[in-house]
């Protein structure tokens, strides 16, 4: 399985999708939400983003859909291109899929010794390896505590710095090693996925690149058009939460003249949506995720 989609029939009926409308599933993995979708259009097209190489071999065959390998945040670009505006959906599920965490060569998961890759393109970037072996101690520390919020952001980024001079850190492993000291007891496996989640949102420029598919996104749905993300983290959640109530990425809410709210967007949930028991049985990795629907206005 290259990937179980996550809140399958929730982000479904959150789409609200009409048959001859454009959509968007702007983070197509191994198409299991995009093969949902398909069903629910008739005359209608659905446009698919992946930057990583790996998942074009999931494509599907069919007239209505059409496969873009690219980031999300080149959306407005290839929407342009295929004559694909305006929008009546676009669905975005953030975040690593089970066949990039279960490759070990890719690096994602603190599961295996592999090298530190963390690319979701492989062709282009800079590695984990690159960032752990070259960024200053001041560039570490901010990485960790404001990524990965580490509470021992500091010691980490020490601990780095002074191992890397006798020895440059290209495995999982030997970071595992280096940081062993500053591993709370009991707490190791969340201490490592903070740890890796950092990294990942650094090499992958994750927050800029959701920042500016967001923008995007509120420019190329039509009125009425529905937004359907899931996240993972807080991070990637506040930013959601904030852009959907304000407009705005700090949250902060704009009036008019006459002390009305100026949004973008209506909420549809105004809390999100969590899997439920019985999914998070079947599917662990989806113990996390957090969906919010929104219909522009």
């Amino acid at each position: 399985m290259y990937h179980n989609p996550v809140l399958l029939h929730e982000c479904i009926n959150g789409l609200n999708m009409q048959p001859d409308g454009y959509y968007a599933d702007v983070t197509f993995g191994g198409g299991g939400h995009s093969r949902e979708m398909l069903k629910k259009l008739d005359h209608g097209k659905l446009v698919a983003f992946d930057q990583d190489a790996d998942a074009a071999q999931n494509k599907i065959e069919n007239s209505s859909f059409i496969f873009i390998q690219a980031n999300f945040r080149e959306l407005k670009k290839y929407l342009q291109l295929y004559q694909l505006l305006p929008l009546s959906g676009l669905l975005a599920d953030l975040g690593v899929s089970s066949y990039q965490f279960d490759t070990a060569e890719r690096g994602f998961s603190t599961r295996f010794d592999g090298k530190l890759d963390m690319r979701m393109d492989t062709k282009n970037g800079t590695t984990a390896a690159d960032i752990l072996n070259t960024y200053s101690e001041v560039e570490l520390l901010h990485m960790f505590r404001t990524y990965g919020e580490l509470q021992n952001a500091k010691r980490i980024a020490r601990l780095i710095v002074t191992a890397r001079t006798t020895e440059t850190i290209v495995t999982s492993d030997r970071l595992k090693e280096i940081l062993q000291p500053c591993m709370p007891k009991g707490k190791e496996l969340k201490f490592l996925a903070q740890l890796y989640q950092a990294l990942r949102i650094e090499v992958n420029d994750e927050l800029g690149a959701l920042k500016e598919m967001l923008v995007q996104a509120a420019g190329v749905l039509k009125p009425g058009g529905r937004l359907v993300v899931i996240s993972y983290h807080s991070l990637e959640d506040r930013m959601v939460k904030n852009f959907i109530r304000t407009g705005n990425f700090e949250g902060n809410l704009e009036k008019d003249f006459y002390g009305n709210p100026i949004t973008i967007f209506n909420q549809i949930n105004k809390k999100p949506i969590v899997p439920t028991i019985d999914e998070i049985e079947r599917n662990s990795r989806s113990r996390s995720a957090k969906l919010r629907i929104a219909e522009k206005i």
